[in-house]
């Protein structure tokens, strides 16, 4: 899975969740009855689940372009300076002394 395609994964998850939450408030509330309402939200997160959980071909539409072994090694790697390694990459402030 792509990194669009995790990001349109958690949308997608988030608004079938929501979705779910809201068909079977209105469910329960409407028949009132609390075991029904557990039910159908029940079944909108196993729909969820099923939905984004699976590494489906929609999620790959913009798969990342690696580089090959010898491109790679003509690369350098990033450094990490022993200042940044010190003090974990922030700044320190003049407000703590």
């Amino acid at each position: 899975m792509d990194w669009q395609g995790q990001k349109s994964a958690e949308m997608l998850m988030q608004v079938l969740l929501v979705a779910s939450a809201v068909a079977a408030f209105l469910t329960g509330y409407t028949m009132a009855d609390f075991q029904l309402m557990l039910l159908v939200y029940a079944g909108g997160v196993v729909l969820t689940a099923l939905v984004t959980v699976p590494n489906w071909p929609f999620f790959n539409r913009h798969p990342l372009k690696w580089l090959d072994t010898p491109e790679a090694d003509r690369h350098p790697r990033p450094q990490i300076s022993s200042t940044t390694a010190s003090t974990g990459g922030k700044k320190k402030t003049g407000k703590n002394k």
